[in-house]
């Protein structure tokens, strides 16, 4: 996981609204081991198979998150709209996310469960945004997320967008997630 201090940069991947948990990682898909590393790639590679098709949140021109065959996406931030991460309460969501290389994600509103597994895991950081910006940004934009700042900078149209900070969970997420962050306060004992 970035740093929520730092300025993350990359390629957008743009999705709809009520993004769910069984669309991010679909149940026949949790047979994996996140432990073992050469299973636990396989998590990348079927991260948002579970969006068919541009009705249901997949950018114009059904461009997949992953290409067939890889592991890793060349997009590192998503864009959704409204209640992303809704549906389950599966940590493998934001987890199979963070292992194809997505490093944030913006949405105007998150579901809860998923904001949470997404800091307390330590995968990708969660910024909600003060507007729907899966109606502005567009799949292959250049973003870059300036957390100091509180702004989203789209390179390719030479816009910006203000997101909202971190808040208190700005600790757990520099820390890498709860256990890192309750171990450098002292609150588990180091391993």
């Amino acid at each position: 996981m970035a740093n929520q201090q730092q300025i993350i940069s990359g390629k957008a991947f743009v999705l709809g609204k009520n993004i769910d948990t069984d669309q991010i990682i679909p149940a026949e898909h949790l047979v994996y081991s996140l432990d073992d590393p050469e299973e636990r790639k396989f998590y990348g590679r079927y991260a948002l198979s579970g969006v068919p098709d541009a009705e249901s949140g997949l950018p114009q021109g059904n461009i997949p998150l992953v290409e067939e065959d890889r592991f890793e996406s060349e997009f590192n931030i998503i864009v959704g709209g409204p209640n992303f991460g809704c549906g389950s309460s599966r940590e493998h969501a934001p987890a199979s996310l963070d292992i194809a290389g997505v490093q944030a994600i913006i949405a105007p509103t998150f579901a809860r469960i998923f904001y949470r597994n997404s800091v307390d895991g330590g995968f990708v950081i969660p910024y909600e945004s003060l507007e729907d910006l899966s109606k502005e940004v567009h799949t292959g934009d250049k973003l870059e997320i300036h957390p100091q700042e509180r702004v989203v900078k789209n390179v390719t149209q030479n816009e910006t967008y203000d997101i909202r900070p971190l808040g208190s969970v700005a600790d757990i997420v520099n820390a890498g997630g709860i256990f890192e962050f309750a171990r450098k306060e002292g609150m588990i004992p180091c391993q």
